[in-house]
């Protein structure tokens, strides 16, 4: 495993989709195709190498995404399988801020499904070159061309295939190659045996249409092609695979292929195209770095000799082994042993033992290099989003922005015993997880955890009491309410303090105003001449950001407010940072509570997938809890309702929607965004602040 091949051979690949469309099982066929593993893993079974945590095996999904190195044709493939469900959606968005491509799999019978388009979007924003994998196509129900076709609509992508099915449903063999215009089948129990031949006569005519297609879609983007194509001169392979791969990288289409991973038909194929078709770290923008302090931007070329630039995208704590912290190096190479520089902490960092991972397993490395991924025991100041370089040459690479939390519990521990051990548990899980929040409850005493949904603190608090032993209690659900202002209003914030010696004074005046609906907080200087000098606005924002934890509805957290620094006064001897820093927190909350303040909640996204003869009470259930139909259509077995509910009234759906539906319903759900909090219930939402 410490061998080490060329940049060009390198892929950094993400395995992402939605839940139970197959990423987890399809890396399993990787692992063992590819010869890490000697036997294949199953989900159902819980064998599985890439789902190593308990909780992973007993519930059947992919928690924490899980890193492993495998080879194939000469070529090192890095693969990262990460969860399809919303609450671990933070594993997908750090997992595709380093990886250079992305095989999407899709469902064959259920073509594109939210998380889906979830996952699209997160690797629209990083532009991460994609493939698909049309996954499943024996199972009944299972349609090639309705998926490509919703890949087009619902994604408002270009997929242009490389591969159609050899028969559907049971008769599902394998997959017609419109590169080589020929037949792939797979023999042996385990579908080890690749058999290339002639296509079908009766897939000749399919075969024909669909290479004109995928000839076309190249012709578009190379002149050599479509000469060739419109004189009818035979393109060759070689030809072909270039440009497809050309036109993968620079994100113009998405090749499509197809298979079954539980049947063991169309994995090798799907290795093949990860290896012609997605990028190595050559093929990719080098990345961009700025100057910590002058904001100069830094080119970080993919080579070893360049100076070091690294981003951490995870950290992880090993019961055994202590904190690991995964990086992915852009320029430069990090070695076992020697000192680097944290630019976000400025502190020095020693790398202790270096490791490529293989899920929860790992081999030493002496060192990594520009181009791979791999992980580090021993660093201590250094947290996800964090950037390391060389101490001569600091910079800042984009960190990763994670979603706010909508969902909170309370948590205390059930003996005197425990209560050492749960602070310990909260603070390694909280290093690990960017969307578990921990917060103290100013007026009730009370330890508050924020996650992403009802799984992602049940599987929290699982975690707590099996990896670190801690006993603990924990309340019911609550939602992360917010609170902003709806009127533009002028507010002074005086701090004067005379002790015969040196005093304090601090004095501004704000104009605040609402911002638009999930702009968040922002500040902006408008002040005449010699009121308050330039040195002293950053104290203000800071005051003013502090006073933004605590609302004056009932203290949650305000956002989506705009605060202009318009006047002030300062005194040459007494004015400090610290006295500007207080005007500007007296400021905002006197503003506040004139601005007419109002409670916001997070409104849900969510789609239920119900059998036809339960619409009726499916849709009257979520009636009951105050939602917005967006649309309903048909589907295979059943119908599709996309609505938006707020998340105070979901608490305990899945029972529900079990019980209406015999257990035969299915719903994903997801943040949308923040909406004002009827009067009604926002009294009621006081009360039992207060209480």
């Amino acid at each position: 495993m410490s061998e080490r091949v060329s940049l060009e051979k390198t892929r950094n690949i993400g395995i992402i989709a939605h839940i139970d469309a197959g990423k987890t099982t399809t890396t399993e066929r990787v692992l063992f195709y590819t010869g890490r593993t000697f036997r294949l893993g199953n989900v159902d079974d819980g064998t599985t190498v890439t789902d190593w945590m308990d909780q992973e095996r007993e519930r059947g999904i992919t928690i924490q995404s899980a890193a492993v190195t495998c080879f194939w044709r000469g070529h090192q493939i890095n693969i990262i399988d990460t969860p399809g469900h919303i609450d671990f959606t933070a594993e997908v968005q750090r997992s595709l801020r380093v990886l250079d491509g992305g095989v999407v799999i899709f469902d064959g019978v259920a073509g594109v499904q939210p998380q889906s388009e979830t996952v699209w979007r997160q690797a629209n924003r990083y532009t991460v070159p994609r493939i698909c994998y049309v996954n499943k196509m024996d199972r009944v129900g299972a349609d090639f061309e309705r998926t490509i076709a919703m890949i087009r609509e619902r994604l408002r992508a270009n997929p242009v295939a490389v591969q159609i099915p050899l028969g559907t449903e049971e008769s599902f063999a394998g997959a017609v190659d419109l590169v080589r215009m020929e037949s792939v089948t797979f023999a042996g129990d385990t579908g080890t045996e690749v058999l290339r031949g002639p296509i079908p006569a009766k897939f000749v005519d399919q075969a024909e249409r669909y290479r004109d297609a995928l000839l076309e879609a190249l012709a578009e983007l190379d002149d050599h092609i479509a000469e060739k194509y419109l004189e009818g001169q035979e393109i060759s392979e070689e030809e072909i695979v270039a440009v497809v791969r050309r036109g993968t990288v620079e994100n113009q289409f998405v090749p499509v292929l197809c298979g079954s991973s539980l049947r063991n038909k169309g994995v090798q194929p799907l290795l093949d195209a990860v290896v012609d078709y997605l990028p190595s770290p050559l093929d990719v923008p080098p990345m961009k770095g700025i100057h910590p302090k002058t904001g100069a931007e830094i080119e970080c070329p993919p080579s070893r000799s360049a100076h070091l630039a690294a981003l951490i995208f995870k950290v992880q704590t090993d019961p055994y082994m202590g904190r690991l912290t995964y990086f992915r190096v852009y320029s430069g190479a990090v070695k076992a042993g020697e000192r680097i520089y944290n630019a976000n902490k400025e502190k020095r960092e020693r790398v202790g033992l270096l490791v490529r991972m293989y899920a929860d397993h790992r081999d030493s490395v002496e060192e990594i290099e520009a181009g791979d991924i791999g992980a580090v025991l021993g660093l201590k100041f250094t947290f996800t989003g964090d950037t390391l370089c060389t101490q001569g040459r600091p910079l800042l690479l984009e960190s990763i922005v994670f979603p706010a939390p909508v969902i909170a519990v309370a948590i205390e521990p059930r003996t005197d015993a425990d209560q050492d051990k749960l602070s310990t548990a909260l603070q390694r899980l909280a290093e690990e997880d960017p969307t578990f929040q921990i917060k103290l409850d100013k007026d009730t005493g009370q330890t508050l955890i924020s996650g992403m949904g009802e799984l992602h603190l049940e599987v929290l608090v699982d975690r707590m009491l099996r990896e670190f032993k801690v006993g603990a209690n924990v309340g019911k659900p609550r939602v992360a309410y917010r609170e902003t202002i709806t009127q533009r209003v002028q507010a002074e914030g005086k701090f004067i303090r005379q002790s015969g010696g040196h005093g304090q004074y601090g004095h501004v005046l704000l104009q605040l105003e609402p911002a638009g609906r999930g702009e968040g907080f922002q500040f902006e200087t408008r002040v005449g001449g010699g009121q308050v000098p330039a040195g002293y606005f950053k104290a203000v924002e800071t005051g003013i950001r502090e006073a933004l934890d605590s609302g004056p509805v009932a203290g949650y957290q305000m956002v989506d407010v705009k605060a202009t620094l318009i006047g002030g006064s300062y005194h040459e001897v007494d004015s400090s940072t610290m006295a500007f820093e207080i005007a500007g927190s007296i400021a905002l909350k006197e503003g506040a509570q004139k601005a007419a303040p109002i409670l916001l909640e997070p409104v849900m996204s969510v789609q239920v997938v119900t059998p036809e003869q339960y619409i009726g009470e499916a849709l009257g259930d979520l009636n009951a809890r105050g939602a917005h139909v967006l649309g309903m259509e048909s589907t295979i077995g059943g119908q599709i309702l996309d609505v938006t509910v707020p998340m105070a009234e979901m608490f305990g759906y899945a029972t529900a929607l079990r019980s209406t539906t015999q257990g035969r319903g299915t719903f994903t759900m997801e943040f949308d965004h923040y909406e004002a909090v009827p009067p009604s219930a926002a009294e009621r939402i006081m009360l039992g602040y207060q209480r």
